[in-house]
């Protein structure tokens, strides 16, 4: 841009807008034919306009100079106040703890007794009296099966095992006659001995009744040895007919226990089948009036937990109740992936309330080996080096290492670096140092008693 032009936009200069002033009452002069004296007087009063508008300008130039040197004064003095300022922080004393520990788990509800019916007898399901949701006593009949191949089998085994009692008769008759002819050969041979030493019976004679008596002993041998052939037949065939009766017996499908019906896999007409492997399976019961809660402990809690202490269940779905059972047993060690102990709480269900499969909080209470630290978690400080804990000492901030044991969110359990009696400082602000002197008022005064430190840009803005 050439010297003397300028933007529309830009303000006109003093000197610029007096040569305007004067060039056009020259014009005006010229135009109009006024005399030199009139012509004069209008420069003058051109160039008192001019210099009044130079001094108004000067003025506020001058004003806003002063207004921005009081401004960052003012700023200056707040910074320097601040500098000076010692904040205000509030802590809480460290106090030892020495009471059970409370750890909620989530935990699993199960029925104390639970068991899938199997048919051990193959056929077809003749009648069916339960359904899912029905409640059985032990004993009752859930269903019977109608085998009528197995009943025939029945009914031969026992015809056998008739034949078999009279086939042990006939051993008995047998043995018997066998020992009435030893009996008779016996006191022949007797006889003859006696002849045949006196010479009253040729010696052939007397051999004869020797040898005579010598085959009714094989004979009563033999006939006691089909004696017990045949009394090892009767046991053979009564334990197969024990061992129908019983089949036929699961005919009958029963409850082993009381409780309730919780599947039902047949309907009248189905057939089943009793294989070991391949069994069809027709029903499932699980007693429900006392029921198992299982709970993986952690590895910090499992030294003080023993069998026999209380512990509460507390389902979310029932507000407002409290559940209450004993810790009954445990796996005895820890699984390794986890580091936990698979431990169960009985609890009474008398009144049904609860159901098996549900999710639950398991609340125990353990005894501590020894005395912790609890300290509220916003009093940790987590930084570059880690954790650690603004400690108030005499007015001078001092910084803690910490090494943390447990942490529930609301509060974290110490293992090392605070001791009993130190002031920790909750809230701790950002810029919070080692060495930092600091005033401190107990955490449970009223914080509207805490003075509220503005930044000075706040301050400064607000002048």
């Amino acid at each position: 841009m050439k010297q003397g032009e300028h933007f529309a936009s830009d303000p006109p200069r003093a000197a610029d807008t007096l040569g305007l002033a004067g060039e056009a009452a020259h014009a005006r002069g010229r135009t109009s034919g006024d005399t030199p004296e009139l012509t004069a007087g209008r420069h003058r009063a051109a160039r008192r306009l001019g210099v009044a508008a130079l001094v108004i300008l000067a003025l506020l130039v001058a004003v806003g100079t002063w207004g921005h040197l009081r401004r960052a004064a003012e700023a200056r003095t707040v910074l320097a106040q601040e500098r000076n300022t010692v904040p205000t922080v509030r802590t809480v004393a460290v106090t030892p703890v020495d009471g059970p520990q409370r750890i909620d788990l989530p935990a699993s509800l199960q029925a104390f007794d639970s068991a899938t019916i199997f048919a051990r007898a193959t056929g077809y399901v003749a009648s069916r009296s339960v359904d899912i949701g029905s409640r059985v006593h032990a004993g009752d009949v859930l269903a019977v099966i109608a085998a009528p191949d197995l009943d025939q089998q029945l009914a031969q085994a026992q015809a056998q095992l008739v034949q078999t009692q009279a086939a042990l008769n006939q051993a008995h008759a047998a043995l018997q006659q066998a020992q009435a002819n030893q009996d008779l050969a016996q006191v022949t041979n007797q006889r003859y001995a006696k002849l045949a030493a006196q010479g009253y019976a040729a010696q052939q004679d007397a051999d004869n009744a020797r040898l005579t008596l010598a085959a009714r002993n094989a004979d009563v041998l033999n006939a006691e040895a089909a004696v017990g052939v045949a009394e090892a037949n009767i046991k053979a065939q009564s334990a197969n007919v024990s061992r129908l009766e019983q089949l036929t017996g699961f005919e009958r499908v029963t409850a082993p226990f009381d409780g309730v019906i919780t599947q039902r896999q047949v309907d009248v007409g189905d057939l089943v089948t009793a294989d070991a492997s391949t069994g069809t399976p027709m029903f499932a019961i699980e007693r429900t009036n006392e029921l198992r809660v299982q709970v993986y402990v952690p590895q910090n809690a499992v030294f003080g937990l023993k069998d026999g202490d209380t512990a509460q269940v507390i389902v979310p779905e029932i507000p407002g109740r409290v559940f209450h059972g004993v810790v009954t047993r445990n796996a005895g060690a820890l699984q390794p992936g986890t580091r936990t102990l698979l431990t169960e709480v009985d609890i009474d269900n008398a009144d049904g309330a609860l159901r098996p499969g549900l999710y639950g909080i398991v609340r125990l209470s353990i005894p501590r080996p020894q005395p912790v630290v609890v300290v509220p978690s916003n009093a940790v400080v987590f930084d570059k080096n880690g954790l650690s804990a603004a400690v108030y000492d005499n007015g001078v901030v001092r910084l803690h290492h910490l090494d943390l044991a447990e942490d529930d969110g609301a509060n974290v359990v110490v293992r090392a670096g605070l001791e009993a009696g130190d002031r920790v400082i909750i809230n701790p602000p950002v810029d919070l140092t080692e060495g930092m002197r600091v005033a401190a008022i107990d955490a449970d005064q009223h914080i509207a008693a805490v003075p509220v430190r503005q930044p000075a840009t706040l301050l400064a803005r607000r002048k």
